[in-house]
């Protein structure tokens, strides 16, 4: 501003000395003069007020913490906001953040939004690893040959002894697997034929009181389905989290249309999010889908009592952390809570119907025979879900999306927050000048690759990495994909090397591996991003 304040006068200057030189000439020249000094004075009064109100609108802004959001609070619009893709006409007068960073990865093996019924589980298993937090040998409270219904205890946290780990389903305890220095890996049941579940007490969420509701949900296993941040960790009941958040669309892979999933569910999930209203002291937000052509789900649009937030952008758009980030971002000392659109109606069928229902619809998709999607229960064995599925001979098996999930054997179970299985084939091959001669198309943000010309096209990948392991050197490329206000590379090194001060001021606190799994995948020094992550979470929770 102040050097084109210096212009200005620049230009102001020359205008009288041109006045002066030529005002003899004549009088119609010096009338011109005269107005064209006046019009050029009138413009930069006009330019500094403007640059003075829109200052002041930034320092209002960064007081409130405002700015965090990302949103433009300049009264000037940015370029990314006069030539952005429409908006759709459902998100007209709603709040809506536009996101001008991310990357959709599309990947064949998409699934049609039908339920295949012949696609059963008979085992499933609920594995304390899943809740980051717990400790490693939890209380376990049922044998090998014990019965169980759905919602019976198996066991809790030494830490946290009021909050309850459920079964999943009713059946027959048959295993209880431990892995290294005895740690609980899973403990496993063979489903009931018909199931059943634990009668629970039914809740009138108009009178019930939040203290009453918090032992309800610890006691029947409702706090087992929600995490906790910073940290991504398991739910502490003692602390009342100042937001919750529930996205209901995700982004990810071939993840699953939670506007399909939520079909028939929709009384139930009102009924979550109304029991998750009386456990904050702040709003219930919920995230909502601004870009895709389809409309978001009336359980989703027509929700009451929760602050609606449309995203407009690619993955990780559909990340609750990204959401939380814009929305609502997390103070010091603050705790917030998440949960998944299936988990909600979980809640909602306990307090209304009195039941613990973990009934979920999964997707499975990738390099298998038929995709599609199943109807099953909370941790069910991956390879039932998948028999004679796969068309690979060397597959590679995923609970969760093909960016932040966890490779599984057949004979191993979906992740307890996990809602897809992702196939797609082991990459155990090397490519000769694979980064010069790009022979294969592949999943890439590089312009090296034509991708940007097929923006519809989707790719048959794999898990080779088409590199190896070098210098952790500085590319920009996790600026260009992570749409959150942090310095991620900056975050990544100062976790290295255990700068505990700097590792929290440069937002550690704000993301989980989910968030930076996209900033993994661009990665031209195939750095572990989600591992060092995690890594740096839990070493400044136990500081």
């Amino acid at each position: 501003m102040k050097k084109g304040i210096s212009r200005l006068s620049l230009v102001t200057g020359l205008m009288i000395f041109s006045n002066f030189m030529y005002g003899q000439g004549s009088s119609n020249s010096g009338n011109f003069y005269t107005t064209s000094l006046i019009v050029v004075l009138a413009v930069v009064v006009i330019a500094v007020l403007l640059q003075l109100t829109d200052n002041l609108l930034m320092v209002e802004a960064q007081k409130s913490g405002a700015d965090k959001t990302n949103r433009n609070f300049s009264i000037f619009p940015t370029l990314s906001e006069l030539f952005a893709k429409r908006l759709p006409a459902r998100v007209a007068g709603e709040r809506v953040v536009r996101l001008d960073k991310g990357h959709d990865i599309l990947i064949e093996g998409a699934a049609t939004e039908q339920i295949n019924e012949k696609v059963k589980a008979n085992t499933f298993a609920v594995q304390p690893p899943n809740y980051f937090g717990i400790k490693p040998i939890p209380k376990v409270v049922v044998a090998v040959g014990d019965s169980v219904k759905a919602g019976d205890e198996l066991f809790f946290d030494k830490q946290y002894p009021d909050v309850k780990y459920v079964a999943p389903v009713s059946g027959e305890v048959i295993a209880i697997n431990r892995k290294e220095k005895r740690a609980i890996k899973e403990i496993v049941i063979l489903a009931d034929k018909k199931q059943s579940s634990r009668a629970l007490p039914k809740i009138n969420l108009d009178e019930v009181s939040r203290e009453d509701l918090v032992a309800f949900m610890s006691e029947y296993g409702a706090f087992s389905m929600i995490r906790q941040r910073p940290y991504n960790v398991v739910v502490d009941p003692a602390e009342v989290p100042v937001n919750i958040f529930v996205s209901t669309f995700d982004t990810a892979p071939l993840a699953p249309n939670l506007n399909f999933v939520v079909e028939g569910n929709e009384d139930a999930f009102a009924a979550g999010l109304k029991a998750l209203g009386k456990m904050t002291s702040g709003q219930v937000h919920l995230g909502l889908d601004g870009k895709s052509e389809q409309d978001p789900s009336a359980a989703f649009t027509a929700a009451e009592g929760v602050v609606k937030t449309y995203f407009h952008g690619a993955h990780p758009a559909g990340n609750v952390g990204i959401q939380i980030h814009h929305t609502a971002p997390i103070n010091s000392n603050e705790t917030v809570w998440t949960l998944d659109v299936q988990a909600v109606i979980t809640i909602g069928k306990m307090v209304t119907e009195g039941v613990f229902d973990a009934s979920r619809v999964v997707v499975i998709g990738g390099n298998v025979n038929q995709p599609t999607y199943a109807r099953t229960y909370a941790g069910a064995n991956v390879g039932e879900l998948l028999k004679d599925n796969i068309k690979t001979e060397q597959p590679r098996i995923i609970s969760g999306d093909v960016l932040s999930g966890e490779q599984k054997q057949d004979s191993e179970f979906l992740n307890i927050f996990d809602d897809q299985i992702s196939v797609i084939e082991e990459g155990d091959y090397y490519e000769m000048f694979g980064w010069l001669l790009p022979l294969s198309p592949r999943p890439s943000i590089s312009n090296t690759f034509p991708n940007f010309l097929f923006k519809n096209h989707e790719f048959e990948v794999d898990t080779n990495t088409h590199g190896e392991y070098r210098a952790f050197v500085v590319t920009g490329q996790y600026e260009k994909v992570l749409p959150m206000d942090i310095y991620p590379q900056h975050l990544l090194k100062s976790i290295l090397v255990n700068d505990y001060e700097r590792m929290e001021g440069l937002g550690l606190l704000e993301v989980v591996e989910e968030d930076m799994a996209l900033c993994e995948f661009v990665c031209t020094s195939k750095q572990p991003v989600q591992k060092i992550l995690r890594e740096g979470l839990e070493t400044l929770r136990e500081q």
